[in-house]
């Protein structure tokens, strides 16, 4: 993985969803309602002072959100961030930089 540049598009692994399952409740406060479905379908990543990941997450029906959460250097151990998201997405759209 280069510096800066984004991945192409991956499908979801175990570690993907324990990183949507960690920033859930904070997309939940932030959307003002529970998910029954928060099912990681696929991910890039960015390595920047850390990673930043890009997941397409679906939240049940044909609803989809694109979630991009940083993860810091390991030696700074500090917790997942909800850095943005956006919602009303499909599962066709495009997991794009944002």
């Amino acid at each position: 993985m280069k510096c800066g540049g984004v991945t192409g598009p991956q499908p979801a692994t175990p570690e993907t969803q324990q990183i949507v399952d960690e920033v859930k409740l904070q997309v939940e406060e932030k959307e003002g309602k529970k998910f029954e479905v928060f099912t990681a379908v696929e991910f890039k990543t960015q390595l920047v002072a850390g990673i930043n990941y890009f997941i397409k997450v679906h939240v049940g029906n044909e609803e989809f959100l694109h979630l991009r959460v940083f993860k810091s250097l390991p030696h700074e151990n500090k917790p997942l961030s909800l850095s943005s998201y956006q919602s009303s997405k499909t599962k066709h759209d495009e997991l794009t930089y944002f």
